[in-house]
């Protein structure tokens, strides 16, 4: 078995994957401010709650910076700790190894591979709260992009350059319109929206060049709802050398990340 968790700023998914990469169990609880009870809420999980405690290896998602070399969790996102060696503790816990990768990272190495033999390189964006990015290549996480953070991209709006997601996350959305994704039905509104996604989404596809764009996350998920109007609204940048790529839902967009973790973990500790 492999073992898969997905710390998120509001709770927190632990999954137990058999060899062939399906969830066998999986169990969600509320992520505590404090990480000291986050690891005492995740012990009693791991030992009480899961009917599996023999893990071959596992990996562990978290929003924001990650020093790989030494297992540390630097801080961001929406989770407020900060330089916590959280593959060493967890490994305390379970007596086997353990990985650290940003979330929006597995995520989209678990849909990308879902993908593979149909495009090769995927950008994954996920819009919820926030916005993050992931790339793959060839069903292998790109290394040179490992920490980037499409949020952050800088953007003009107005007279002045913001970042992508104070306009274009879900929050920026909320606190715009007054209204959820899921409840925005005005087609004008997603006009508007489209517009602020378009600006962000043209950097990144500039650079990156990808064959295929995965749209996850809770914003992500409503794509149908504004996948035509957000493709009218890319198209109007489209270039003989900057090619718009199709956009797709994410697949599996609740556990995606907990699948990256097993592909990461199996890809390391076969």
């Amino acid at each position: 078995m492999y073992l898969g968790i997905d710390i998120g700023g509001t709770k927190t998914l632990v999954a137990a994957l058999d060899q062939k990469g399906q969830i066998a169990a999986s169990l969600k609880f509320p992520t505590p401010a404090d990480y000291d009870d986050w690891l005492k809420e995740l012990k009693h999980v791991l030992k009480d709650e899961l009917p599996f405690d023999d893990f071959r290896a596992g990996a562990i998602a978290a929003p924001g910076r990650i020093d790989r070399e030494h297992g540390i969790f630097g801080g961001g996102g929406n989770l407020h700790w900060q330089n916590e060696h959280i593959p060493r503790d967890v490994e305390r816990l379970v007596n086997c190894p353990m990985l650290l990768e940003n979330d929006a990272n597995l995520a989209g190495l678990s849909e990308a591979i879902l993908l593979k033999g149909k495009y090769d390189k995927v950008m994954y964006v996920t819009i919820s709260t926030g916005i993050g990015t992931g790339f793959v290549s060839n069903g292998m996480l790109e290394p040179n992009l490992l920490d980037s953070e499409g949020g952050d991209v800088l953007v003009q709006w107005g007279d002045h350059p913001v970042k992508w997601e104070s306009i274009g996350s879900g929050k920026a959305i909320f606190e715009t319109y007054n209204q959820k994704a899921s409840d925005i039905e005005d087609p004008k509104i997603w006009a508007e929206i489209a517009k602020r996604w378009t600006v962000g989404f043209i950097d990144l596809i500039s650079i990156s060049q990808p064959d295929v764009i995965v749209l996850g996350g809770g914003v992500g998920h409503y794509l149908p709802k504004y996948h035509d109007i957000l493709v009218k609204e890319l198209k109007e940048y489209e270039t003989p050398v900057l090619k718009i790529p199709p956009i797709v839902e994410a697949q599996r967009p609740e556990e995606a990340v907990v699948y990256g973790c097993y592909e990461l973990a199996r890809s390391v500790y076969a």
